[in-house]
């Protein structure tokens, strides 16, 4: 199974070369940390780099891989290029799976987007599927499974499309620009994720993450030396560096609880110059915060000794109760192959000076918000004063009956003990459910009362709702979305992951440690939200501060189905989300020649009876047949005609 780091794709970007058509062969199955392939690892720290070894923390315990790696091989290609990726589905549960690209816009290519059940049917098991999109805009994202719980278990990977550097406004400012310097963090679990999952919401699991990853790459088991009377661990990931030179270096957070991630590296700040693909003006920080979903670019000007040096990612939320942490290595060439001494506890993490992205605090001096960084690509024209939608969307944890987590009968919210009472995260009251069959291509296939809108969620606050939820708004129209975290129940946070399209980070705040749409409407209207409608930073993943607001525009220029959705799993696992339609049901895209369909299926002869005569079976269709994008019309008559000579020619 190929890791794809001499992919002839992974090369210099250079202003007027052709693009390339880049393949990938993706083999997800269930795989084991430190198996056979590991030989004696971590006692002989070579083996830990052995083919098919996954080594991760030291951690013995199931995990989901594409190619046997953690994370899975990196996809690293130039703007302009066509990715071609071959998923193969061999996960032995029979479940079905898709992948997500991250961060990639998808113009033209909607129904790869790699949403189970709104822009696909799942991969099912033991088959394939063939994705095929341009890498149609620049920046660092990531792939990732998009069904069931896949990603939290190891089923994500790089996804870095460049440009020249004669259109990269950073280029100036660093010398490298390597594969090797692309930084995946995230919180990891003791177990598979669907334990954990079922054993929270139904019983008195936990949900805070004790370990995390740094490239798949970490200690936290340590193994008791037969020899010596030390102990050994798994080895860190390791970013080598020369004095002098300065390095892009590229992060991205596959977070899966809420457990943002501050990141710093001991002794030297950095100068943070893009998020989510899109550039900005440059800001040098001691550290920086990253919510799940996000990716952050930035430079290292390697001016230090030479030596070695901690990477360290420090959790907070739910993993600053457990202090979870982990280190990676920064080595500057020339350095002995050690570890630095400073300390590795979860404090030492702690860093004085400037930090980008807080977690629910307003702006200072100290605290810079994405809402303050400004992008070098103003978007003047869309920005107009007035859009021409709005929507306010509420989220928080919600005290309602329900059969998630319970049952009014049997065991209601009111009688459940303290420690296992959980609360639904909604957005505006309702739980959004995965359709029977994709959105995008079968949409005729939905029954339509399975369809909500901002119209009929009057009675959400006292009683469970759960449907389809869609907004929405017209092909090319500028719009707007206020997402409030109101913040009642915990002191949390919502990572908002939008699909299909970048948005602009008109305003940001915390208001207070709770608020509500009233407040924000009130506010609204006072005129009391000051909104950056020249230099906004565009993004696709933002963080919504707890008792607070995040207001984000687009343009809605990509017709389909996108979800919007916390990139929690948890919290999108059970419907914490909300789909935009775009554009009209006939100014949807069209789906690809023989694209899978899936969905309900009921034997309506048992009920109704067989009033049709079984038709002959034959590989013509009838009188309308996929020319690729178009459709060949034939008359009925020539058509029949067709229809009976094919069927009598082959025998059927």
């Amino acid at each position: 199974m190929a890791d794809y780091a001499s992919h002839p794709c992974v090369r210099e970007c250079v202003e007027g070369a052709p693009p390339m058509t880049c393949s990938y062969d993706f083999t997800v199955e269930y795989y084991y940390v430190l198996t056979k392939a590991c030989y004696d690892c971590p006692y002989n720290v070579t083996d830990c780099y052995r083919p098919h070894c996954v080594a991760a923390d030291g951690v013995e315990r199931g995990i989901i891989t594409a190619n046997r790696m953690l994370p899975g091989p990196a996809i690293q290609v130039c703007h302009n290029d066509m990715i071609i990726v071959n998923v193969h589905n061999k996960l032995e549960g029979s479940e079905g799976t898709t992948i997500h690209w991250h961060g990639v816009l998808q113009k033209g290519y909607q129904h790869h987007d790699g949403v189970s059940m709104i822009t696909q049917c799942p991969i099912t098991a033991h088959s394939k599927f063939q994705y095929k999109f341009k890498a149609g805009n620049r920046g660092t994202h990531y792939w990732h499974g998009h069904a069931g719980v896949h990603r939290c278990d190891g089923l994500f990977g790089a996804l870095i499309i460049r440009e020249p550097p004669s259109r990269d406004p950073a280029s100036h400012l660093y010398d490298h620009d390597l594969p090797e310097h692309t930084m995946i963090v995230h919180d990891w679990l003791m177990e598979l994720t669907i334990n954990r999952f079922a054993g929270h919401h139904h019983s008195d699991y936990d949900n805070k993450p004790a370990s995390m990853l740094i490239n798949g790459r970490g200690a936290f088991r340590f193994f008791p030396s037969s020899d010596t009377n030390e102990t050994v661990h798994t080895p860190y990931a390791v970013f080598n560096v020369q004095k002098y030179r300065k390095f892009r270096f590229r992060v991205i957070s596959n977070g899966i609880m809420s457990c943002p991630i501050q990141v710093s590296v001991d002794h030297h700040d950095i100068i943070m110059i893009a998020t989510d693909g899109v550039p900005h003006e440059p800001v040098v920080v001691s550290s920086f915060n990253i919510f799940a979903g996000e990716r952050y670019d930035f430079i290292l000007h390697a001016d230090k000794d030479v030596d070695n040096y901690w990477v360290r990612t420090r959790g907070l939320g739910l993993c600053g109760a457990k202090s979870t942490k982990q280190l990676a290595i920064l080595r500057y060439e020339n350095a002995t192959k050690t570890e630095p001494s400073e300390p590795t506890d979860y404090d030492s993490g702690r860093r004085e000076g400037k930090l980008l992205n807080p977690l629910n605090k307003k702006g200072t001096p100290d605290m810079t918000p994405v809402s303050w960084l400004n992008t070098t690509q103003a978007d003047s024209i869309h920005m107009k004063q007035v859009p021409d939608k709005k929507f306010y969307v509420a989220m928080d944890f919600n005290k309602v009956d329900n059969y998630v987590f319970n049952h009014e009968e049997l065991y209601p919210l009111a009688a459940v003990s303290r420690h296992m009472k959980l609360y639904l995260p909604q957005v505006n009251h309702i739980t959004n459910i995965q359709p029977p069959s994709p959105l995008l291509s079968q949409y005729g296939d939905i029954p339509k009362d399975m369809f909500c809108g901002p119209h009929n969620t009057r009675n959400c606050s006292r009683k469970y709702c759960e449907c389809i939820y869609v907004l929405r708004v017209d092909l090319d129209d500028t719009v707007e979305m206020v997402l409030i975290d109101e913040g009642v129940t915990f002191n949390a946070n919502h990572p908002m992951h939008l699909h299909g399209h970048h948005f602009r980070i008109v305003a940001m705040d915390k208001v207070g440690t709770s608020t509500s749409v009233q407040e924000i409407k009130r506010m609204d209207e006072a005129g009391l939200i000051n909104r950056n409608l020249e230099t906004p930073i565009a993004k696709d993943t933002v963080t919504v501060p707890d008792g607070g607001y995040t207001i984000i525009r687009f343009l809605a220029d990509n017709p389909g189905f996108w979800l919007m959705h916390c990139h929690v799993d948890f919290h999108q696992s059970i419907g914490m989300g909300v789909i935009i339609q775009v554009g009209k049901l006939s100014q949807m895209p069209r789906p690809p020649k023989h694209f899978p369909r899936c969905g309900n299926w009921h034997d309506r002869g048992a009920d109704e009876g067989n009033e049709e005569e079984e038709k002959p079976r034959c590989p013509v269709r009838g009188a309308a047949h996929d020319q690729g994008n178009t459709r060949l019309l034939i008359p009925a008559a020539l058509s029949a005609a067709i229809f009976s000579m094919f069927c009598i020619r082959h025998s059927i």
